[in-house]
């Protein structure tokens, strides 16, 4: 059985002050790393009086040249750009489920084959939320979760393992 995405999560549509960010809270398509690396420290912030707003357990994806594989699970809440796609469950849908769901490259090659444009394809927005995801129960869904977690906690763990033997 399957969901489309639209079932499990909605885009948030809520607008924040930029005078209520800075460069620690603002999230941007420069400061996401490609290949599924989170992000870095924003270096300005935009000069419009309002952007979009996230919050923590929000999923972020950068919704231009999806086949950078840019994505955060917001762990605070802020602000980002129009270029950011922010994602929201829906009650009785796991957080971390839906963006390990979001993560997976399956969903990046979706939206790259459903993107608009060549240069610089974006992802079709309504298209996205087409995509087809397992239905699962709440409970299977903090299983995979909490597994896919220690997962990346360990690869996490490897890298700063390997920069110090680098060093």
């Amino acid at each position: 059985m399957k969901y489309k995405l639209s079932d499990i999560c909605e885009y948030a549509k809520e607008k924040i002050k930029i005078s209520a960010l800075d460069e620690n809270t603002y999230i941007s398509t420069e400061n996401m790393l490609p290949n599924k690396g989170g992000i870095t420290q924003a270096t300005s912030l935009p000069v419009q009086e309002h952007t979009q707003a996230f919050m923590k357990n929000d999923v972020l994806v950068s919704n231009i040249r999806p086949y950078f594989k840019k994505i955060w699970f917001a762990t605070f809440d802020g602000g980002c750009s129009n270029d950011v796609l922010v994602f929201r469950a829906k009650k009785g849908i796991n957080s971390r489920f839906l963006h390990y769901v979001l993560a997976n490259d399956s969903f990046f090659n979706y939206s790259m084959a459903t993107s608009k444009g060549t240069k610089m394809p974006r992802g079709d927005k309504k298209a996205i939320m087409a995509y087809e995801v397992p239905k699962l129960s709440y409970k299977y869904q903090v299983k995979i979760a909490d597994i896919l977690e220690i997962i990346d906690n360990k690869i996490e763990l490897n890298k700063k393992i390997n920069k110090n033997l680098a060093a």
